[in-house]
């Protein structure tokens, strides 16, 4: 076994063949039913005294360090953000179907946490916002088989993921996720680059210190593309802000196709953050069995941003319905996810 672990437990296991017959013999609803079971003996052993170390030392479990009033106020911010630009809010369900990560996003199945129910509970918010567009989009096609109607999807949710994180970064956190999903031709690449960075700038308004780093990953042959119709698009419009190329990004290479953007911070005390990060991916497509459908996802760690501030006096929205800066930078990353 490629596993040590797994092959140590087949090995002394009083069940031979027992991974072979829970993984192909039984029906997905026969392994559920078999599954409830074993988690309903176990937890009527559970204690009182043992719940309560468990829920001590379980790394999952425990509560965010960030204080829930900023997290729910800059929650409400990025709706706003999210409307002002065209897109859908969604509340996305706490779980998805089993494979979620896996299937669409080539992620391993140990990152995530299975349930017993055949789901898994949401690790990125952008896997499950594929899924939705993908259904929307498969109406449209059916109206109109060369429908370039665009789907604009967003969501805030906490996510929880199963690897081992660095000190003091949770395995549970908010992230605001967007996709943008429609016929991948024409313009659609530079126009939704525009539109995700514009949103996310809308949600940073104000922060300070922001660079938007782009990457082409096709070897340079968009290169020209995202500096006329991209770059030279934002820059004007966001001065306070700085735009460049990141030719050595190494992260997100075959995650990502086509470009991918990175968004970082620089707290007062010198120390770069990343808090955004977003590319086109091949989802729709293969969700659809459609070469020509096109996605680009991209996220902002919420948590992260949230516990790097603190609250301004300056928050409150003007009579003329903008907002003011809500937070202002506290150079504090405590309680920041890894992502």
């Amino acid at each position: 076994m490629d596993d040590p672990w797994l092959g140590r437990i087949l090995r002394e296991g009083a069940a031979p063949g027992m991974l072979d017959a829970l993984v192909e013999r039984l029906s997905p609803a026969d392994l559920q039913t078999l599954m409830m079971a074993v988690y309903r003996r176990r937890a009527a052993a559970v204690t009182p005294a043992g719940l309560l170390r468990r829920y001590e030392h379980d790394r999952f479990t425990a509560p965010s360090p960030v204080d829930a009033g900023d997290l729910a106020r800059l929650t409400l911010l990025a709706h706003e953000c999210l409307t002002r630009h065209g897109f859908t809010a969604l509340a996305l369900a706490p779980v998805c179907p089993l494979g979620t990560a896996s299937a669409v996003a080539t992620v391993s199945q140990d990152k995530v946490v299975t349930t017993t129910r055949t789901t898994e509970v949401v690790s990125d918010v952008t896997n499950v916002l594929a899924l939705e567009c993908a259904l929307r989009r498969r109406d449209l096609l059916r109206a109109d088989a060369r429908s370039r109607t665009r789907v604009r999807l967003g969501a805030v949710q906490r996510v929880l993921r199963a690897q081992p994180f660095g000190p003091g970064m949770m395995p549970h956190f908010a992230l605001l996720g967007l996709c943008t999903a429609g016929r991948g031709e024409g313009s659609f690449d530079v126009e939704t680059l525009v539109e995700h960075v514009e949103v996310h700038l809308d949600v940073l308004r104000g922060l300070g210190r922001v660079r938007v780093g782009f990457t082409d990953l096709t070897g340079g042959r968009r290169r020209t593309a995202l500096r006329e119709r991209v770059l030279d698009v934002l820059a004007p419009r966001h001065p306070e802000v700085g735009f460049g190329f990141d030719d050595e990004r190494v992260s997100g290479r075959g995650y990502y196709t086509g470009a991918a953007f990175g968004i970082d911070v620089t707290t007062p005390e010198g120390e770069v953050v990343n808090l955004g990060d977003g590319g086109f991916t091949t989802w729709t497509g293969a969700l659809l069995g459609n070469a020509r459908e096109r996605l680009l996802v991209s996220g902002l760690g919420v948590e992260r941003l949230c516990g790097l501030m603190r609250p301004s006096s300056q928050g409150e929205s003007s009579s003329e319905g903008r907002r003011g800066d809500p937070f202002t930078l506290s150079g504090d990353v405590s309680g920041g996810e890894d992502d």
